[in-house]
């Protein structure tokens, strides 16, 4: 059997994303920019994708820059918002367990003379918001906070944090990849400033995003060349993966409350199935307040490399939030704000399911973690 347990790292294209994109790639290839019939055709088709996007999150269609994915939409704001507003200051504030495609922007940030103070989290992976407060100051120009933590499920509180800044200048950008097709998302209701989202996150096509930019709002961008996207971000629109996106986000929020539910379901089965089997492990987060398909655990028995490609040799599919480099594994920085130098840092599997997943599967990742456990249990003694 394999076992696919990695949803948060990339999803499937759903077959009804695909066969949408199947028919743009044979009927609808014009370049949008084209002001022929075939143009024409395609760029109605861009723009209805985009007047169902903003449908979804309570936008207006014009505040919808699609990009190629996150990585580029969390550049753009946080690079825009950090250099048009420079001006008004030179301090920024995010967190200690954002996704590398945001703290190596504000590294790169603080290396052209920006201040950037970097949140701590609490051992559930949560911030304080008095922290927040304390940290903020008259030149504080932005702040960058994920919605849903990619490693661990974390939920912070974005409407709480918004509430914060109503009365300061600083702008609010969220990464809400995780979260996109497992929250509802309202810009509006939050009052977000700037907002990040990528298709294949939620079952649509890589290599499209997008950055929900507040009415009023000011940056700098980043993509010279033609006039695309109201002059916003240069480049010919990938209609196909553009249409991709709005489909697959349009059936993720309809499916919703259906599929978190049966997400529930596996993560309640999947830690019944480890305490049957007698498998020793800690939960890393707080369940009351995890992304509904995340589920990161701590394995006292073994360390992560070990037990990554043991169960890579079984087919069970699953990832560490830490990085490899040169063969050996680096502790996750997501676990380590979480828990210092604990050992859990180096011994825990980040599992991230799908609604479509069966119990025989959660199971089969179960009894192959036994395996592992009476290995390593049987080599101790």
């Amino acid at each position: 059997m394999e076992v696919y347990a990695d949803y948060a790292a990339t999803t499937p294209v759903a077959p009804e994303v695909r066969d949408v994109m199947m028919d743009i790639y044979s009927e609808q290839f014009g370049n949008p920019s084209s002001i022929h019939r075939t143009g024409r055709a395609a760029r109605q088709v861009v723009d209805e994708a985009r007047r169902q996007i903003a449908k979804v999150i309570n936008a207006s269609p014009k505040d919808i820059l699609f990009t190629s994915g996150a990585t580029e939409s969390n550049n753009t704001a946080i690079k825009g918002a950090a250099y048009k507003r420079q001006h008004l200051g030179r301090h920024l504030i995010t967190t200690q367990i954002e996704h590398h495609s945001v703290l190596h922007v504000f590294e790169y940030l603080e290396k052209q003379g920006f201040e950037v103070t970097y949140l701590a989290v609490n051992r559930y992976g949560e911030i304080d918001l008095n922290d927040l407060e304390q940290a903020l100051r008259p030149d504080t120009t932005l702040v960058s906070i994920m919605f849903g933590n990619n490693e661990v499920g974390a939920i912070q509180q974005i409407g709480d944090i918004a509430v914060l800044l109503i009365d300061h200048q600083a702008l609010l950008h969220t990464d809400a990849v995780q979260a996109a097709g497992h929250m509802p998302i309202d810009v509006k209701e939050l009052n977000i400033d700037l907002l990040s989202l990528t298709a294949h996150k939620f079952y649509g096509p890589k290599g499209i995003g997008l950055l929900y930019i507040k009415p009023g709002t000011d940056i700098e961008f980043q993509q010279l060349g033609g006039s695309q996207e109201t002059k916003r971000r240069a480049g010919t629109e990938n209609v196909p993966l553009i249409k991709g996106m709005a489909t697959a986000l349009t059936l993720a929020t309809d499916q919703m409350d259906a599929r978190n539910v049966r997400l529930m379901q596996l993560k309640e089965h999947f830690l019944n199935a480890l305490q049957d089997r007698s498998i020793p492990f800690e939960m890393n987060g707080n369940q009351n307040m995890q992304l509904p398909h995340i589920m990161n655990l701590y394995f006292p028995f073994s360390d992560v490399e070990i037990i990554l490609t043991l169960l890579d040799m079984a087919g069970v599919y699953v990832s560490s939030g830490s990085a490899c480099t040169a063969g050996s594994i680096e502790p996750s920085h997501v676990l380590t704000a979480m828990f210092g130098t604990d050992a859990r840092t180096k011994q825990s599997i980040r599992f991230s399911f799908s609604s479509h997943m069966a119990e025989e599967q959660i199971d089969y990742i179960a009894d192959q973690l036994l395996k592992i456990y009476e290995m390593n249990k049987e080599r101790s003694e």
